[in-house]
């Protein structure tokens, strides 16, 4: 760990920040990548349940259990060294009724037939690159399999990992093509979301009513949110789809 300036920061194994809270503030979501992951609600009602596979500091189960009250948070994490040390230093709540840390295997866990969510969070990274069990196509499937109808999967991706392009083109394969990209504030990071259920477009006019709603209720930058969406997402003036095409893929930066 580290502190600089009021922000206590997560390091795993490198320099990279893995995770962040302002010691002032600590059920906000300090880093950019984390409050742009919050826009899966953007595209349906606050979900029931929460699956998060990876837990860092902590900071979106937090900001989950205390401000979305209706939804019970899981999150799966590998290492219980990560999990005492969130709990210690990242004000990461202990378990209730709504809200359980489970040590396990995330990739195993999602396979297991028993497992369901509305929403998947899936933010597994080591020192240096996205975690190879939580990017395999076997991986993407086991997520679509265990949302519920309408559920949707959240993954964050770094733009500039060589195997991006790879990646996405992975959750593509399992969800059917239902899937968009939502660049964060920060470079970097680029949100991806897949649908377990394609809903084929969204109106801009709905979405922009939610993004203003959602901003004035939970504090977060919606509107922007809706913003980036436009930069590597097929869409025209009145819809966003979510059905890639050639077009959005050359955007994206694969042929």
């Amino acid at each position: 760990m580290s502190e600089r300036y009021g922000v206590r920061t997560l390091h795993i194994g490198s320099e990279t920040v893995q995770s962040a809270m302002r010691i002032s503030k600590p059920l906000d979501l300090e880093l950019s990548y984390t409050r742009s992951m919050m826009g899966f609600l953007l595209f349906a009602p606050p979900p029931r349940e929460v699956l998060m596979i990876g837990l860092g500091g902590g900071s979106l189960a937090k900001f989950v259990y205390h401000r979305l009250p209706a939804t019970r948070v899981r999150a799966v994490e590998v290492s219980p060294q990560v999990v005492a040390i969130a709990r210690q230093y990242f004000h990461v709540p202990p378990n209730d009724a709504r809200f359980e840390i489970l040590v396990a295997d995330g990739a195993e866990y999602a396979t297991r037939k028993n497992v369901t969510a509305d929403v998947l969070i899936v933010d597994g990274y080591d020192a240096d690159a996205h975690a190879e069990e939580l990017a395999s196509r076997d991986f993407y499937a086991a997520c679509r399999e265990c949302l519920k109808e309408g559920g949707t999967l959240v993954v964050n991706l770094w733009g500039g990992d060589k195997s991006f392009a790879t990646l996405l083109q992975r959750i593509e394969s399992a969800f059917d093509g239902a899937v968009l990209c939502l660049p964060a504030e920060r470079p970097g990071n680029i949100i991806v979301f897949g649908f377990r259920s394609d809903p084929g477009s969204f109106e801009w006019n709905r979405i922009d009513a939610e993004a203003r709603r959602m901003e004035s209720e939970l504090g977060l930058e919606f509107p922007k949110f809706v913003d980036a969406l436009k930069k590597m997402n097929r869409h025209d003036e009145r819809l966003l789809y979510t059905r890639s095409d050639r077009a959005t893929n050359r955007a994206r930066g694969f042929p």
